[in-house]
C-alpha cells in the first residue's frame, strides 16, 4: 500500500499534469497538432508505451486512427495496425459503443481483444464524448500485465473530457469558418450572377457582352479553356462564337460543319440536348462505347452545357480542363446552366435586333436592300473617291419592269409577286457579289455597281440582265415574259451626292420608257438640265406658298340642257415673280413626287374657302366650287378633320366646297378612301372622280365607292366629233346604272354638246362656255350667264 505520502505525491503529479494539459489546450488552435500534442503528453508524461486517438466517422459507422504515439520495440518502428474499426468491435469499438472506459491488467483472455502488432496485456481504454455525443476514443496498451492503475484511469478520463470539448470547440470553430467562407463564396456567386444578368440585358455588341460574360466566369470557374458555340439547325453549321485556350482570347467566328463535328463531345451533347460532366476516366468510357472520339488532348474534367435560341439555333458552351487540381463538379454545372440560360437569352435578343434592322434596311417580298440602304451604300461608296486615288467610276443602274401593273391587275397580286421573285433570282444570277441590288419599290429596282474599270463594263451587264429578263417565265400556270425601261447614271467625283445619282439614274429611266419597251437611256446633258430645272421648281414651290403666289381660276360647269352655270371648278395658277406663268403641267407632278402637294392643297383649299364666303358676304349667288386634291390626302383620316375646320372657320354653306381626285388616288386604299368620303357626308361634301377611264380600270371598284359624280376626260370628248364614241356612251351607261352625275370635260364644239346632250350627259365643261377666269369676272360671267 501507498503512504500518505506517496498518495499526496501521486495526486500531485496528476494534478500538474492535467493542469499543464489544460493550459496548453488554450493555445493549440489546430486538430492536428492538438492530437499530436495529446498522444506524446500520455506517453511521454504518464510513462505509457502508446496512446492512439479515434474518431468516429459522421455516420458513427467507424473509428479511424488521427493520431498516434509509441515507443518503438525491438521488430521496427512502432505503427499501429488496426487503423479502421467497426464501432461495436473490439475493446475499442465496444467502449465506443457502451461510452463507458475500460481497464485490463490481462486482456489476452478476453474475447473481444484484438491484436495488433504489439500484442498487450494491460489495456486502457476511454470514450471522447461531448455533449452526449460520441467524439470518438483514446486508446493505450501496455506489454506488462495489471500495468494500468485506478490513477491512470481517472488521469486519462479528465484528459480525455478536456481533449472532447477542445475537438468540439476546434471543430465548431472551424465550421464557422467554413459556413463564413461559403457565405462569402455565396455572395460572391450571387454577386456575379447579378452582374451576369445586368450585362445580359444591358450589353449592344454581342462580342463585347462575351469579354464581360468571361470575366465573371473566369472568377468563379476554371476557365482557361472555354468556348461558346452556336449551331445553325438549317445549315448543319457550328459556328465558335468565342473562344479561350491556355486562357487566351483566340479568333472565334470559326464555322465548322456537321462533318467536321459530329465526333464530338460539344455535337454529342447537342444532339442529345444534355448537359455533360465527366473526369477523364468517365470521358473515355464515353469514347470507349462510342458516344464521340476523341479531339486534340485528354481533357482532366469536362463540363458542356447545351441550350436553345430558337427554331434555327441551337447553342452549346463548355469548359475543359487539363489540371490535374482543377475538376468540375455538380455545383460547376449548375452555375454553367444558369449562364447558358444567360447566353440563350443574349444571342435571340442579338438575332432578333439583326433581324429587325435587316428588315428595317430590306425589303420584305424580295429579300433585296431598299431605298434607304442603297443610298447610304451609295454616299459611302461616294466619300471614297476623295480617299483612293484611282480613275474607277461608279454605276447605278435604274430598272422599271414595263407592263407590271397589267399582271396584277389581270392575274391578281400573288402572281405579280412571284413574278417579281422570279425577275429578281435571275437579276442575281448577273450581277456581281460586291454589286448592290435594291428594290426601290413596285416594280422599280436598282443595282449599284462600284468601282467600275469602264462602261464597257457596264454595257456587257445590262446585255446579260435584258437577255436574262425577256426569257419566258411559268408562274403559277402562267407564261409571262418581262422586259424593263433601264436607266444608267455614272458619278466619279467626290462631290457627288446619293441622291442625285438617284435622281439622274431615275430621270434616265422615265427617258427610256418614254421611247418604248425594253430601251436603255444614259443619263445625258440634257436631262441633267430638266432636273435643274425640276430642283428649282422644287425650291419655289415653298417660296411661293408662303409669299401667296399662287391663285385659283374657276372654270363654269355648266348644264347641257339649259346652259346655266351650276359650279365652278378651282385650277390653280402659279404667277413666278421671276419666270412668270408656270404652268401646272410643270410643277403639279413634282410637287406630288416630292410630297409638297399636300401643303398646296391645303393652301389652294382655304384659298377657295375665302373666296367663298367672301363672295357670300356679297351676297352673291349660292355657288359650289370644286378643288382638285392629291391621292395622299386619301390615307389619312385626319382629311376630314382638315374639311370640317375649314367649313367651321369660313361658315361655309354644306356642299359648297367640294373635291375633285383621280380614280387611281382611290383604288390605292379603297377602305380607307371608303371611310374618309363618309366622314365628309355630313358637310354636303360631294366628291368627283376626275379623268374617269384614263388611268386605272375602276370599273370592277366603281360600285364600291361613295362617289357622286364622274368626269369623263377631254381625250374621249375630242374624238367625239361627227361620228360616235363607244367609250363614252359606256360611260354614261354606267353612270346611269350606279345612279351617278356625268360631267363631260373639254367641250369645245356644238356638235360635241349636242350629241352629249342627246345621250343624257347632265353636265359639261369647256371652252365653248368659257376659259378659267379670275373670281371676279366668273361671278360676273355666272350673273350676266344665268
Amino acid at each position: 500500500m501507498l503512504s500518505e505520502n506517496q498518495k499526496l505525491e501521486s495526486k500531485t503529479e496528476q494534478l500538474s499534469i492535467i493542469n499543464q494539459f489544460s493550459s496548453s489546450l488554450l493555445h493549440l488552435t489546430k486538430l492536428d497538432e492538438l492530437f499530436e500534442y495529446v498522444t506524446t503528453q500520455v506517453v511521454n508524461r504518464l510513462g505509457f508505451v502508446d496512446c492512439v486517438i479515434y474518431l468516429a466517422d459522421p455516420y458513427q459507422e467507424y473509428l479511424e486512427v488521427a493520431a498516434s504515439m509509441g515507443v518503438c520495440h525491438a521488430n521496427g518502428d512502432y505503427r499501429v495496425e488496426q487503423t479502421k474499426i467497426k464501432i461495436g468491435s473490439g475493446i475499442t469499438g465496444q467502449v465506443a459503443t457502451t461510452r463507458a472506459p475500460f481497464i485490463s491488467g490481462n486482456v489476452a483472455s478476453h474475447p473481444m481483444y484484438i491484436a495488433d502488432l504489439r500484442p498487450a496485456m494491460s489495456e486502457l481504454c476511454v470514450p471522447l464524448e461531448y455533449d452526449g455525443h460520441l467524439i470518438g476514443v483514446i486508446d493505450c496498451e501496455h506489454p506488462e500485465a495489471d500495468y494500468f492503475t485506478s490513477a491512470h484511469l481517472q488521469i486519462l478520463s479528465t484528459v480525455a473530457h478536456l481533449l472532447s470539448a477542445k475537438i468540439h470547440q476546434l471543430r465548431t470553430l472551424e465550421n464557422l469558418q467554413t459556413t463564413i467562407t461559403q457565405l462569402h463564396q455565396a455572395q460572391n456567386l450571387e454577386k456575379s450572377l447579378l452582374k451576369i444578368a445586368n450585362i445580359t440585358y444591358r450589353f449592344e455588341n454581342l462580342e463585347a457582352f462575351y469579354d464581360d460574360l468571361y470575366k465573371i466566369i473566369a472568377s468563379q470557374l476554371c476557365a482557361e479553356n472555354f468556348f461558346i458555340g452556336l449551331y445553325d439547325t438549317q445549315q448543319d453549321i457550328l459556328e465558335i462564337d468565342y473562344l479561350i485556350e491556355g486562357g487566351e482570347k483566340c479568333n472565334a467566328h470559326q464555322k465548322v460543319s456537321k462533318d467536321q463535328i459530329k465526333h464530338t463531345a460539344s455535337y454529342y451533347i447537342l444532339k442529345n440536348q444534355r448537359p455533360l460532366l465527366c473526369d477523364n476516366d468517365q470521358f473515355r468510357a464515353h469514347i470507349t462505347r462510342g458516344d464521340f472520339k476523341m479531339v486534340g488532348r485528354s481533357p482532366r474534367s469536362w463540363l458542356g452545357v447545351p441550350f436553345l435560341v430558337n427554331d434555327q439555333y441551337q447553342g452549346v458552351i463548355v469548359l475543359q480542363s487539363y489540371n490535374n487540381d482543377q475538376a468540375f463538379v455538380s455545383h460547376d454545372l449548375s452555375i454553367l446552366t444558369y449562364i447558358s440560360r444567360q447566353v440563350s437569352m443574349a444571342i435571340d435578343r442579338q438575332l432578333s435586333r439583326q433581324a429587325l434592322e435587316h428588315r428595317a434596311l430590306h425589303d420584305d417580298l424580295t429579300g433585296l436592300a431598299n431605298r434607304y440602304l442603297l443610298l447610304e451604300r451609295i454616299k459611302h461608296a461616294i466619300l471614297r473617291l476623295a480617299r483612293v486615288e484611282s480613275s474607277n467610276l461608279h454605276c447605278l443602274i435604274y430598272l422599271d419592269l414595263d407592263r407590271f401593273k397589267s399582271i396584277n391587275d389581270s392575274l391578281g397580286h400573288d402572281v405579280g409577286d412571284h413574278f417579281l421573285i422570279a425577275i429578281v433570282e435571275m437579276i442575281n444570277g448577273c450581277i456581281r457579289k460586291t454589286d448592290t441590288f435594291a428594290r426601290l419599290g413596285g416594280d422599280e429596282f436598282a443595282i449599284f455597281m462600284e468601282n467600275v474599270q469602264d462602261r464597257q463594263q457596264v454595257t456587257l451587264l445590262l446585255n446579260r440582265i435584258t437577255t436574262a429578263i425577256t426569257k419566258p417565265l411559268h408562274i403559277d400556270g402562267h407564261v409571262l415574259q418581262a422586259s424593263g425601261s433601264i436607266g444608267v447614271a455614272f458619278t466619279d467625283n467626290e462631290s457627288d451626292s446619293a441622291i442625285n445619282l438617284l435622281q439622274q439614274a431615275d430621270a434616265a429611266m422615265y427617258e427610256a420608257k418614254s421611247l418604248g419597251r425594253g430601251q436603255v437611256c444614259y443619263f445625258n446633258n440634257a436631262m441633267r438640265k430638266r432636273l435643274k430645272q425640276q430642283a428649282d421648281i422644287e425650291n419655289d414651290l415653298q417660296h411661293g406658298i408662303k409669299n401667296n403666289e399662287f391663285s385659283l381660276y374657276y372654270q363654269p360647269i355648266f348644264s347641257l340642257t339649259t346652259g346655266t352655270i351650276v359650279s365652278f371648278e378651282a385650277l390653280v395658277r402659279w404667277f413666278h415673280p421671276k419666270n412668270g406663268l408656270v404652268s401646272p403641267d410643270a410643277f403639279i407632278p413634282i410637287a406630288e413626287q416630292t410630297g409638297q402637294i399636300i401643303e398646296l392643297d391645303l393652301h389652294l383649299l382655304e384659298l377657295a374657302a375665302k373666296q367663298l364666303k367672301r363672295w357670300k358676304a356679297q351676297k352673291q349667288p349660292k355657288i359650289r366650287i370644286t378643288v382638285n386634291v392629291s391621292s395622299r390626302h386619301f390615307a389619312s383620316l385626319e382629311f376630314v378633320d382638315t374639311i370640317q375646320q375649314l367649313y367651321h372657320r369660313y361658315e361655309l354653306t354644306p356642299g359648297s366646297l367640294c373635291l375633285e381626285i383621280t380614280e387611281s388616288g382611290l383604288i390605292a386604299n379603297l377602305a380607307l378612301a371608303t371611310k374618309i368620303i363618309q366622314g365628309l357626308e355630313s358637310l354636303g361634301v360631294k366628291l368627283y372622280l376626275d379623268d374617269f377611264g384614263t388611268g386605272y380600270s375602276a370599273l370592277g371598284y366603281l360600285h364600291q365607292l361613295p362617289i357622286h359624280v364622274l368626269k369623263i376626260d377631254k381625250s374621249f370628248i375630242d374624238q367625239l366629233t361627227e361620228r360616235e364614241n363607244p367609250l363614252v356612251d359606256a360611260i354614261l351607261k354606267l353612270a346611269q346604272s350606279l345612279n351617278l352625275t356625268v360631267v363631260a370635260e373639254g367641250i369645245e364644239l356644238e356638235t360635241q354638246w349636242q350629241l352629249l346632250k342627246q345621250k343624257g350627259c347632265q353636265f359639261g365643261q369647256g371652252y365653248i362656255v368659257s376659259k378659267p377666269l379670275a373670281a371676279d369676272q366668273a361671278m360676273a360671267f355666272l350673273l350676266s350667264r344665268n
